[in-house]
């Protein structure tokens, strides 16, 4: 069974005219339900992760500033969300629901979180619309718990996983491969196992050969015991930020290489949904349903 985390703690009101689509949590499981994908069955309700595994991954005083609501206004800004309690909480259930999505996937070979992807976490601090790194903190916890010995991450988003790089970029039993906007945010890249720059406008064939020439090698060059795919749909044509060609249907075959890959290999995958802010919010859901459709084709 295609199990998915969602809670209703995924949809924090945001201030009118905040770009991040907070309403996109509620509307996939909606589209999904409607459509007949998936029941309610496949749905848990995430708790909030302990602290233990938060530390385990970012700096301990971090933590402490952010849950006390003492980050200075220049960290708070680099965050782009205004700082809240409520905030902090619903990011702690995102990862909890990202681990508990990956010890489901080692059951059913696939399981899924309607949101995490915060790649832009740093040990020791937060940027980019994420305050703590779901990626990475699912990734020391299956290595911790002795239940992987070789993670690959699969970074999709428009945006490098620049984080997600810095936290493990002296840890040999974490791959991490980025295939990003070479000229959008951030900036500065931080350096992944595998970076791959692309240019703007890119259209589907062009990307899609890219991706089939750097992403499928690394199953024999890596041989991961386990996936965690960050499938931000911000690389669609129509997206307000990403600057990328993809279509809906280039962007739904990126997902099929990934996780047909996964299958076919028989390699546990977690899937965690990442950016998106496209003008309409319809191509938003629909992009990211497109994950889940092909989750429950290709796996079930």
């Amino acid at each position: 069974m295609l199990k998915i985390a969602w809670s209703p703690k995924y949809c924090h009101p945001l201030p009118e005219g905040h770009r991040f689509p907070m309403e996109k949590y509620n509307l996939i499981p909606e589209q999904l339900l409607y459509e007949g994908t998936v029941t309610d069955s496949n749905f848990f309700s995430p708790e909030s992760l302990e602290d233990k595994w938060i530390v385990n991954t970012h700096k301990l005083d971090y933590v402490q500033k952010l849950k006390s609501q003492q980050l200075s206004k220049s960290e708070i800004r680099k965050t782009g969300f205004p700082l809240s309690e409520a905030l902090v909480d619903r990011e702690v259930h995102i990862m909890h629901g990202s681990v508990q999505s990956a010890l489901y996937a080692l059951e059913y070979g696939i399981a899924m979180n309607v949101a995490g992807g915060t790649h832009h976490a740093f040990t020791d601090r937060g940027e980019g619309f994420c305050l703590l790194n779901d990626i990475a903190i699912t990734a020391n916890y299956l290595l911790d718990n002795n239940l992987s010995k070789k993670i690959l991450v699969v970074d999709l988003d428009v945006h490098q996983g620049n984080g997600t790089a810095e936290i493990f970029q002296n840890d040999n039993r974490v791959f991490t491969f980025s295939m990003h906007g070479a000229s959008n945010y951030p900036m500065h890249k931080e350096q992944s196992d595998l970076d791959i720059g692309l240019p703007d406008k890119i259209e589907d064939s062009a990307y899609l050969k890219l991706l089939n020439d750097h992403f499928l090698p690394l199953i024999d060059q890596v041989e991961p015991d386990f996936i965690l795919y960050q499938s931000g749909v911000d690389v669609l044509a129509t997206d307000k930020l990403g600057r990328l060609g993809l279509s809906l249907q280039g962007c739904k075959e990126r997902d099929k290489v990934v996780l047909e890959c996964a299958a076919k290999n028989e390699i546990p995958i977690m899937c965690c949904m990442g950016g998106g802010y496209s003008e309409k919010i319809s191509h938003i859901i629909e992009a990211h349903s497109n994950t889940f459709r092909l989750a429950q084709e290709i796996f079930f």
